[in-house]
């Protein structure tokens, strides 16, 4: 990749190109190998968070094409096609990701991932391109091709850089002897150098996927629409979800954006003309009788006055029916899965049930105050739990059900410096008075980690074990010894939450470059 101007990111990873190409001449030093081990891990980390923010944008486009189909369906289709694309490419680099992780004893011990026969032999066979790496480069053009066809001539920018992000035309190294793409990049190169190539690969990916959804929807998914009389929908709030067979069928219609000062002049409703002493907080009141069990439909009209002309929006919705129930409701109130050893809130109740008419049992529940009220702790053991719901119905006769919850362990935390995590840069002088903390970020618990111990490793020095959250005296010294650019370890992070009896994971390690 060159040319044009670049982002921080990609200077970066050119730079880092560079330094593969002067790794054939050169024997590797194990802090070469330990850094380039690093940069795995800090891009995979980047790797992570890139896929979670594209799936955001995803996401949101597939909503945007269902509210305006018209604008927004030709352009979720391709971006569709793009996600199914750049998956199949990043799901087989991850299969050749394994399969060096799986010639290594130790994947954390870089020093060790010093041998380049790995991909030499699986990517070439006595002196020609293998059937696996005709694969791999077919799976790269099949990539490329089948974005260009996605994009075709409509966004030229973003069809220039996928060009540049996936070439694999043959190269010519500086002895100017003419390589083929494969060759070029990954004959010779220790394992670690080659699992940092392909996790950077995987991050052009994920980029790509990035640069075609902002560039196909040119900042849409952030642009208000505004509020005019033309973006106004007819919406139908009931008074609950559902109604009795005969019930009377309370609730609200207003519009869209809502605009509680907003006054209608008329409106008809299944062909009967409401009266404006229900017109109330920019909406209508209603009280219609419940029809038959099932989907029943609100037909009409929504009237009102804009600039001295009338506006009518059309009214096209439903309202469900629904029999007496015989099933409960059960939801847990933060997740889809209960966590062993904390107290999970659940909400459980049957519709049309009072809340002392219904008996709940289950391993590790217990009642909490409020109607409907649970809370989950697990048992020790075990993967799953079933919680078993009786309920007494208005005329007297019983209902039982149950639902299984799939019960997980508190995730894996991260090890924090300076509130920063995975590999950070810092003077030695701060990190030897830093102190290591434990948090798990984007959980669904607010839960206060207490670091037990930790293990401390200086280059070129002893790994030392430190009791507690604080550098001890043999720490500090160790520290104290270290230069500027090395890059020193912290792992084995144990720690407990309080009031929490079940194990926590060892913290994940973080590194910090000596500045």
């Amino acid at each position: 990749m060159a040319g044009g101007k670049l982002s921080a990111r990609q200077k970066m990873i050119n730079l880092m190109y560079l330094v593969f190409i002067s790794m054939l001449a050169m024997q590797m030093s194990k802090e070469v190998l330990t850094a380039f081990g690093y940069l795995n891990q800090r891009m995979t980390t980047f790797n992570t968070t890139q896929t979670v923010k594209n799936e955001g944008k995803y996401a949101g486009l597939a909503v945007k094409a269902t509210d305006q189909p018209e604008k927004f369906t030709e352009i979720n289709d391709k971006a569709k096609q793009v996600k199914v694309l750049s998956q199949e490419l990043y799901s087989h680099i991850d299969e050749i990701k394994e399969l060096l992780l799986g010639s290594v004893e130790d994947a954390t011990n870089y020093e060790s991932m010093d041998k380049s026969d790995v991909l030499d032999v699986y990517f070439f066979k006595k002196g020609k391109i293998s059937e696996e790496g005709k694969q791999f480069v077919d799976e790269i053009l099949k990539y490329r091709n089948g974005l260009e066809k996605i994009l075709g001539s409509k966004y030229p920018e973003v069809s220039k850089l996928i060009q540049q992000y996936f070439d694999t035309s043959d190269q010519t190294d500086r002895e100017g002897i003419t390589k083929s793409w494969l060759e070029y990049n990954f004959v010779g190169f220790p394992v670690v150098a080659s699992l940092t190539k392909l996790t950077v690969m995987q991050s052009d990916i994920r980029g790509a996927e990035r640069s075609i959804l902002n560039t196909m929807l040119g900042g849409q998914l952030n642009v208000d629409a505004g509020i005019s009389a033309n973006t106004y929908q007819a919406i139908f709030m009931p008074t609950k979800s559902s109604f009795f067979p005969g019930e009377k069928v309370t609730g609200q219609i207003v519009l869209g954006r809502y605009d509680k000062t907003l006054k209608p002049s008329n409106v008809v409703i299944n062909g009967q003309k409401i009266d404006k002493s229900n017109f109330k907080g920019g909406g209508v009141q209603l009280n219609l009788r419940a029809g038959r069990v099932g989907e029943n439909p609100l037909k009409g009209k929504f009237v009102f006055n804009q600039d001295g002309e009338e506006i009518e929006i059309p009214i096209k919705t439903t309202y469900s029916v629904v029999a007496r129930p015989n099933e409960a409701v059960i939801s847990a109130d933060k997740m889809n899965v209960v966590y062993r050893g904390l107290k999970n809130p659940m909400t459980i109740s049957v519709p049309g049930v009072a809340d002392n008419k219904i008996k709940v049992s289950a391993p590790g529940l217990s009642k909490a105050k409020g109607v409907g009220k649970y809370i989950m702790k697990p048992r020790n053991k075990g993967a799953k739990v079933r919680i078993n719901v009786t309920a007494t119905l208005p005329d007297g006769s019983k209902m039982t059900s149950s639902r299984i919850y799939r019960v997980k362990a508190i995730p894996k935390p991260l090890t924090t410096v300076r509130k920063e995590s995975g590999y950070v840069k810092m003077p030695k002088s701060s990190l030897a008075k830093t102190t290591v903390r434990v948090e798990l970020p984007d959980f669904l618990f607010d839960l206060k980690f207490t670091v037990v111990s930790f293990k401390v490793k200086v280059p070129g020095q002893s790994t030392i074990i430190v009791k507690g959250s604080k550098m001890s005296a043999r720490a500090q010294a160790a520290i104290n010894r270290a230069r500027v650019g090395d890059v020193i370890g912290i792992f084995d992070v144990k720690s407990k939450v309080n009031g929490v009896s079940s194990r926590i994971k060892d913290a994940s390690p973080v590194t910090i470059e000596v500045q």
